[in-house]
């Protein structure tokens, strides 16, 4: 039998390398996909690592700079000097196959990532007394960070930092951020939801906290066409298509249904637009929050995911061993928090507030109202409450609501004054005050 050896090509590596020193553009065409940690061997990521440094300074990447580069780290003489970089050069013609061998390269790390995760998986399975559903969850992770090429335990060199943060910068738009549609609360959020954010939005019942969530879900997977899952252990996917019906065509909800069965053509070409939006819904009444990470490991695997919404949290069933409510619904928050890590797009979760503020003569949502736990604070990075006056949003749907912006991480905090539509169940900007 013969002997198995770990994939690796280092032909391709170092025709990669060789192209980059060759032409200068060549690092533009792989620089996304391809990452240090994918080199076989040592010294050939040290070079591809200071060749991502000359690109984050602006300064092509030739012999000279990654050679400069390398000896200012103290690496020249272990990658093997300047004759180790002149080999390399010369092994490659031409530069215009390097995404082709850069493909290779990314093949051969993706095999030894997955032998890697067969062997963590092992061990999972070998752990009798492990509970299962948190075996699996783990297991599945593992896998889903290998297909996505997710390396949470590397180390990101600056470098590539810095590289990233200002392409960003400089973009006319961020695409990784999820606009919620409310102009002033964008503004506030520095144009929206951004990705690994945990947002908790917040209310008592019937204030309308899934109507402000679906108005979200509307507005960017309606509108501009951006992927959204949305879980809701509450309302069923038949009742969150009215209310988006309701959204697209002014109707109010409780009309929907019976112009739906009269075929009146609004309703068709509503349903047809909606049919074509990029959203996905998930309406199980019980459902774990493991349960929930991996059915959105499953949706951002199938296509791009920029937002994931939980309605509501105190729904859902948390781990088994927690001592009491606070601690599992404080679990169920930091799953949440790593979910959105993991999967690369904000989670907006809703939230129930405690009954302390109606006890209060300031009926204002706080911090301290968020219900079952103190950690719900500490886990979020934003936090937004929906605040309604007696007697606000009647009949004519104008005026008394607010949305508090009471927590962010890096931003102003404040109120935004909306309007409430309460026969579409739809939030939309009242003013713009800013400041």
């Amino acid at each position: 039998m013969s002997e198995r050896h770990v994939p690796y090509d280092l032909a391709a590596e170092r025709a990669v390398l060789g192209a980059i020193l060759l032409e200068r553009d060549a690092i533009l065409a792989v620089s996304d996909t391809l990452q240090p940690a994918d080199m076989y061997l040592e010294r050939h990521a040290h070079i591809y690592e200071a060749m991502l440094a000359c690109l984050a300074l602006r300064v092509p990447p030739d012999l000279t700079t990654v050679a400069s580069e390398l000896r200012r780290r103290e690496l020249l003489e272990i990658i093997g000097g300047l004759s180790f970089l002149g080999e390399l050069v010369v092994e490659v013609p031409t530069a215009v196959h390097v995404g082709y061998y850069a493909e290779s390269v990314v093949r051969a790390s993706t095999l030894r990532r997955l032998i890697e995760a067969g062997g963590r998986i092992s061990a999972l399975g070998y752990a009798e007394r492990a509970e299962l559903d948190v075996s699996l969850d783990q297991a599945e992770q593992v896998l889903f960070a290998v297909s996505q090429r997710q390396r949470g335990a590397d180390f990101v060199p600056l470098s590539a930092v810095v590289q990233q943060y200002f392409d960003r910068a400089q973009a006319d738009v961020d695409d990784r951020v999820a606009p919620t549609g409310i102009a002033d609360l964008d503004w506030r959020l520095n144009g929206g939801l951004r990705p690994g954010q945990l947002a908790l939005l917040a209310a008592r019942p019937g204030v309308g906290k899934s109507g402000l969530a679906m108005s979200i879900a509307y507005d960017l997977g309606v509108r501009q066409r951006r992927g959204v899952g949305v879980v809701s252990l509450e309302m069923s996917r038949d009742e969150l298509l009215q209310r988006l019906v309701a959204m697209h065509t002014g109707v109010d909800t409780r009309q929907v249904e019976g112009l739906v069965k009269r075929g009146n053509p609004a309703m068709v070409d509503a349903l047809a637009a909606l049919a074509d939006a990029p959203i996905a819904i998930e309406d199980s009444a019980m459902l774990s929050v493991m349960d929930v990470r991996s059915k959105a490991r499953r949706l951002a695997a199938l296509r791009p995911l920029d937002l994931l919404i939980v309605d509501y949290l105190q729904l859902l069933i948390g781990d088994s061993s927690a001592q009491n409510r606070v601690d599992e619904v404080s679990r169920i928050s930091r799953q949440l928090k790593l979910l959105a890590r993991e999967l690369g797009c904000p989670v907006l979760a809703l939230s129930q507030l405690s009954r302390a503020v109606e006890q209060r003569q300031s009926k204002v949502p706080q911090l301290s109202d968020l219900r079952d736990s103190g950690s719900l604070e500490q886990d979020a990075d934003i936090v937004v409450f929906i605040y309604r006056e007696e007697g606000g949003d009647g009949a004519d749907g104008v005026g008394g609501t607010e949305l508090h912006l009471a927590k962010q991480r890096n931003g102003p905090l404040g109120v935004i004054p909306v309007r409430f539509d309460a026969r579409t169940t739809r939030f939309v900007n009242l003013e713009t005050r800013r400041g």
